[in-house]
């Protein structure tokens, strides 16, 4: 008898509800269209790489109506265009970079530190918050050397940093699928050359589509270590493709997870667009990513 009265109880609380929405304005039938919201406690940022079609003007013109504050992965050449339509690089990047030939090899320091000093000269007087570089393949090189070579390579540069008032980020990046060899491709190793350089200056970019692929536990990575994270990517799995429902990761959850950190940086578009209209797919990703 009494769940027959629950239940009886629960169906009159429903009709009562339909009835109060009825009566609300722009809920008695008709269709209130309101756009979704591009806004977010994040700078949105696009990669530059991801949208090649397109001439850097173009681009600029077509983005910048999304809520897109910057056109990332791009070189000091490349920041006047962007100045030119009142947008920024949230993430400056050297024209002779690589991603196989980096820090931990203690060969390479001095032509890397002559490289990125120079690059974060630059970046300071344009207005340039982040530089990014990279680890290097491991080419038979322990994980724990491979920590101290960098270590000792980026050290003058995060100091070089500091007094510049810009951050400098190593990417975390995938040895599974994209980049065979690369050194930085786990969390942990990131985390603990972040904390053997110990320069507020110099951080992780945590590519959400890469750890996916090497470790999965995204959130909870997130929540664990955002101290050590200066900067992320998106990108879809399995494809890097589009941040939609046809791939693994759930974005809305991640960006509340960041957003919970207090994280006030730039997160950027980094997917592959597999349809025609690419600038519809980039405008989606980033109303899947306000929060």
């Amino acid at each position: 008898m009494g769940k027959t009265t629950s239940r009886r109880t629960a169906m009159k609380n429903i009709a009562l509800g339909t009835a109060t929405a009825l009566a609300m304005p722009g809920l008695r039938g008709e269709v209130v269209h309101r756009p979704p919201s591009t806004v977010s406690q994040f700078g949105n940022s696009v990669c530059r790489w991801c949208f090649n079609d397109f001439k850097l003007e173009e681009l600029c013109e077509q983005v910048k109506p999304m809520g897109i504050t910057s056109i990332e992965l791009t070189t000091p050449d490349e920041w006047p265009i962007l100045k030119k339509y009142g947008l920024t690089c949230a993430l400056g990047s050297h024209p002779n970079q690589s991603l196989s030939e980096g820090y931990n090899q203690p060969g390479l320091h001095g032509m890397l530190n002559e490289r990125y000093f120079d690059l974060a000269k630059k970046a300071a007087e344009a207005g340039i918050p982040t530089i990014i570089v990279f680890s290097g393949n491991r080419k038979g090189l322990d994980d724990k050397l491979g920590i101290d070579f960098c270590a000792k390579g980026i050290e003058p540069l995060a100091k070089h940093a500091e007094k510049l008032g810009i951050q400098v980020v190593m990417e975390l990046l995938n040895s599974r699928v994209n980049h065979p060899d690369y050194q930085c491709d786990h969390t942990q190793w990131g985390v603990e050359l972040v904390e053997k350089v110990g320069s507020p200056n110099f951080k992780l970019l945590y590519d959400i589509y890469h750890m996916q692929i090497m470790e999965g536990d995204v959130i909870a990575t997130i929540r664990k270590h955002h101290d050590h994270i200066g900067h992320y990517h998106t990108a879809g799995v399995p494809g890097r493709n589009e941040i939609d429902e046809t791939q693994e990761l759930y974005y809305p959850a991640i960006m509340r997870a960041i957003a919970e950190t207090g994280f006030k940086g730039y997160v950027a578009q980094e997917f592959i667009p597999k349809g025609a209209d690419k600038m519809a797919a980039l405008r989606r990703g980033v109303e899947i990513c306000a929060v």
